[in-house]
């Protein structure tokens, strides 16, 4: 492949080829929407959707950049993994259908600074309420549906900031890049496969992992 320059950036010096090669898209639309748009600092509360390869990401990023991770899955054991990845506090969805009545709960009332919102459809009226003041929901994906309906009155009385994000930008993909050799950021790699095993790999993915893919040309 013959690529113009504008279209690559350098890999982070501590990273291997596979390592760095999850971090197009799930992670980098993480650090452009948390670190761009979100401004996020220390002590900040995020929300995480979900245990899927973009939220992993906002998982290890948020908790890296010093703030408190809270993460929905309808899974225990998911969840227990993603405290291991730096979450310090769980939802089971399942278990709390009102997830966001939850959140305000694990929050003193306060809410959360940041949504990292997958799910889309009914999730984002749910998100607008687990919110802190004038603070942000960053929509990087519809896992559930295309459209939604949200309550105008809860969006007006929080000053709710709802961003659409489409991964991000050449600058700051190099900022990010250049920062994961500050911050300590492990990819979570489920299974390497060989080019051979495309296929297989594939499948996988049609299956569902805890992490990212990979298929190695070398190996």
């Amino acid at each position: 492949m013959v690529l113009n320059e504008n279209a690559t950036v350098f890999s982070p010096e501590t990273y291997t080829d596979n390592q760095s090669s999850t971090l197009p898209v799930a992670a980098f639309v993480n650090w452009f929407s948390l670190v761009e748009y979100g401004n996020i600092k220390a002590g900040d509360k995020v929300l995480v959707q979900g245990t899927g390869g973009v939220s992993i990401f906002a998982i290890q990023i948020a908790s890296a950049l010093g703030a408190e991770v809270i993460v929905t899955s309808s899974s225990d054991e998911k969840l227990e993994k993603a405290k291991e990845l730096g979450a310090s506090k769980v939802i089971n969805y399942k278990t709390h259908p009102d997830w966001e009545k939850e959140v305000q709960k694990l929050t003193n009332g306060k809410g959360v600074e940041h949504i990292v919102e997958v799910v889309g459809g009914s999730s984002i009226a749910k998100s607008i309420e687990a919110l802190a003041f004038q603070v942000h929901i960053y929509v990087v994906g519809f896992l559930e549906n295309m459209e939604a309906e949200v309550n105008l009155f809860s969006l007006l009385a929080k000053q709710a900031r709802i961003q659409g994000i489409n991964v991000g930008h050449h600058r700051a993909f190099e900022d990010f890049t250049k920062a994961l050799d500050q911050i300590n950021i492990d990819p979570v790699i489920d299974t390497v496969y060989s080019f051979d095993q495309a296929k297989e790999a594939y499948e996988h993915q049609m299956k569902g992992a805890f992490g990212k893919i990979v298929i190695d040309f070398n190996k």
